[in-house]
């Protein structure tokens, strides 16, 4: 798959495209992707996916609390693995929102993107203030040479109830359901920072990952049952979200206990698949007792990983 960070360096190769935020990349994502991709194959077209950074919610709403399912870059890696020849990701700006239909469908998707083929919601508006629809798009499809196919109400359907219902699991703490509408375990990206050194005092130490997306959807305060990707090796752990209440913490955190690894892994960017969830978090009386329950933890986290992994 080709990345091309804005739509003016596309190759002008004739396409077929689909347009859409993809938030999650999740199954119903993957289905319309699929079916893109055939045509692709089908018409000898590229098959392209225009998305859009940001989500236009932080640009016309100014919408600060918005939380996104990926950040953009953990976007463009779930949808490089589903045989797109091409993704173009689009600036989203006021001055673009403010383009009217016919220009938006002249300048990019025929002019720039050489679009020939459209897959698209039954739903979909486009143009300033979102004032033309799906009949639109076949009017422009008959003056400037593309066809328009619609995704049919049930696919849309099912998009939108699996992004409402991954985003409310993943808040809620149902990893489970969440990476069963996905198609694959929810991941957070981030750099290992210093933390307070807590864990090492009572022989759990532990990574404190730092995610600079403010957008990205952090699962339910609890601790989780965790795989990453540690120099071309995959690494079990438990992993803490929460504020530390045994200690008296007040920030969230989200920190990292990694099993059989002995590693500095300050500055390192890790990818994190949060695979199932064990339990809430607990105000201990004591680091004693805190301990003892991670090693019951640690217990129940292995026999998960033994059974399902």
């Amino acid at each position: 798959m080709k990345l091309y960070n804005n739509q003016k360096s596309y190759s002008k190769a004739p396409s077929v495209i689909t347009i859409g935020t993809f938030d999650g990349v999740h199954i119903g994502h993957q289905k319309i992707i699929e079916r893109l991709v055939k045509v692709g194959e089908k018409k000898s077209l590229e098959s392209v996916v225009l998305t859009f950074f940001p989500h236009p919610r932080m640009v016309l709403q100014k919408d600060a609390n918005i939380k996104l399912l990926n950040t953009i870059e953990e976007r463009k890696e779930l949808l490089s693995k589903l045989n797109l020849k091409a993704l173009v990701v689009k600036t989203f700006t006021e001055d673009f929102a403010n383009l009217s239909a016919r220009a938006y469908v002249k300048s990019i998707l025929v002019d720039e993107l050489n679009a020939k083929h459209i897959i698209i919601g039954y739903d979909h508006h486009f143009g300033k203030n979102r004032s033309a629809n799906i009949n639109d798009l076949k009017t422009f499809g008959k003056e400037f040479g593309f066809e328009v196919e619609e995704i049919s109400a049930q696919d849309i359907k099912d998009v939108s109830v699996s992004s409402t219902k991954i985003r409310n699991a993943i808040s809620g703490g149902d990893l489970q359901t969440a990476n069963s509408y996905l198609g694959s375990p929810y991941v957070l990206t981030g750099t290992v920072i210093k933390g307070k050194g807590l864990g090492k005092q009572i022989q759990f130490p532990t990574a404190n990952i730092h995610i600079k997306e403010d957008y990205k959807l952090i699962p339910k305060n609890g601790v989780y049952v965790v795989k990453s990707l540690i120099d071309d090796t995959s690494v079990y752990g438990m992993m803490n979200i929460g504020t530390n209440p045994t200690v008296n913490g007040i920030k969230q955190s989200i920190e990292i206990h990694f099993f059989n690894l002995n590693q500095d892994l300050y500055g390192k960017r890790l990818k994190v698949s949060v695979l199932n969830r064990l339990r809430n978090e607990h105000k201990f009386e004591s680091l004693a007792m805190l301990q003892e329950q991670l090693k019951l933890d640690q217990n129940k986290a292995l026999t998960f990983i033994k059974d399902n992994e």
